[in-house]
């Protein structure tokens, strides 16, 4: 039996969420049969009441349909329009405009422009209501297939459920959703962690703090996964104020820089900051040098990833270099092959990508940056290695 509370809105918005999240995961089939009323009131350990009003508003929304004296169907998927090779058409909807994400973009592009695809884009940026909003456009239009990056944290459903009510294949680029059942096309990102982490050790680092950018994501925990598995692996103790899952990247000067004094002034201080993303690994920099530390005299920097406002791996001792515009051509792809073989597919694929690390003894060069005092002067030295 699942119980619910009032801790995230009315009780029926609860049932109803859970239930629109049971019909995007493929619980129950369109034209099939729907859960019952008795059955909602004995599941969700609710009234009769709330599951008239969470029934009522499925079907409004056309999810559900009901039929006199049958009971209630999960609504049936409309006929998708036949579309001739030259005149499909696909939405992506990605995140933000970074080179990470322009490099997938980069890869869908040029398998559309190669099979033939016209490509409807937009930005949700970070936004998961944009991201709804988009979704649901991409409907609109009656595109043949739609690649989503999906936003931190978010738990919209209704958009997907609509997606999968009415058989328009969708993938998912560069992260996954654990409670949406899709095809998926991902970078090896606990791989990243994991290898990341034990270049470093093998670099003489034990003593490494991790700071984040993104929280609620699947290549976020893989990532930490990965990195805790290289401490354990090595025998170094897994400490809770060097791996908490927490923002850094996105607060203010003051907060990140607090954190980062506190850390490198406690009594056994990292020695390498083990950063999200190239836009984490900018912003440490930056504040390392108002602090008045060195890089790498004080403290290094590595980077889970090389997405960023410019090339990080000069500023590391290491970074994970991402397959981004091959999981850009993967991800069309596979929507291609849904699209031509719609049910083909034996159930949802996940494709994932090897990662590379790049070191400083791979690097050609080393950029030295020095702090001049706390108030503030910042130089950068380029040297030879």
């Amino acid at each position: 039996m699942t119980s619910t509370s009032n801790a995230d809105g009315p009780l029926y918005q609860q049932v109803k969420r859970d239930l629109l999240a049971a019909i995007a995961a493929g619980e129950y089939a369109p034209g099939r049969p729907f859960v019952t009323q008795r059955e909602i009131c004995e599941r969700f350990n609710v009234s009769h009441a709330t599951a008239v009003r969470a029934l009522n508003e499925l079907a409004a929304e056309g999810h559900v349909v009901r039929r006199r004296g049958q009971g209630t169907f999960v609504a049936e998927r409309p006929p998708h329009p036949a579309a001739d090779t030259a005149d499909r058409t696909i939405a992506c909807v990605l995140q933000f405009q970074g080179p990470h994400v322009g490099q997938i973009l980069a890869g869908i592009e040029e398998v559309c422009a190669e099979l033939g695809y016209r490509l409807f884009l937009s930005h949700s940026e970070g936004d998961p209501a944009r991201e709804e909003k988009a979704l649901l456009q991409a409907l609109e239009h009656q595109v043949d297939g739609i690649i989503v990056y999906p936003a931190d944290g978010t738990d919209v459903l209704s958009p997907y459920a609509e997606v999968r009510r009415r058989g328009v294949p969708l993938i998912m680029v560069d992260r996954y959703r654990p409670d949406l059942a899709n095809d998926a096309v991902v970078a090896d990102n606990f791989a990243a962690g994991r290898d990341l982490t034990t270049a470093l050790i093998d670099a003489g680092h034990r003593t490494i703090a991790t700071l984040w950018d993104e929280t609620d994501v699947t290549s976020v925990r893989d990532r930490l996964a990965g990195h805790i598995q290289a401490l354990r692996e090595h025998d170094i103790p897994v400490r809770q104020d060097l791996t908490v899952l927490r923002r850094y990247h996105g607060q203010s000067d003051e907060t990140r820089r607090t954190l980062l004094a506190e850390l490198l002034e406690g009594p056994q201080p990292p020695t390498v900051l083990l950063c999200a993303n190239g836009y984490t690994l900018a912003t440490a920099a930056e504040d390392l040098i108002a602090l008045g530390r060195e890089i790498p005299g004080d403290v290094d920097l590595a980077g889970m990833d090389t997405a960023g406002p410019f090339n990080v791996l000069p500023l590391t001792a290491a970074a994970v270099s991402l397959p981004s515009r091959e999981m850009g051509g993967r991800a069309m792809r596979l929507l291609h092959e849904r699209i031509s073989e719609p049910g083909g597919a034996a159930g949802p694929e996940l494709v994932v990508l090897p990662v590379t690390v790049q070191t400083r003894q791979s690097a050609m060069g080393h950029l030295q940056v020095i702090g001049t005092g706390r108030s503030a002067g910042r130089r950068a030295e380029r040297r030879a290695k």
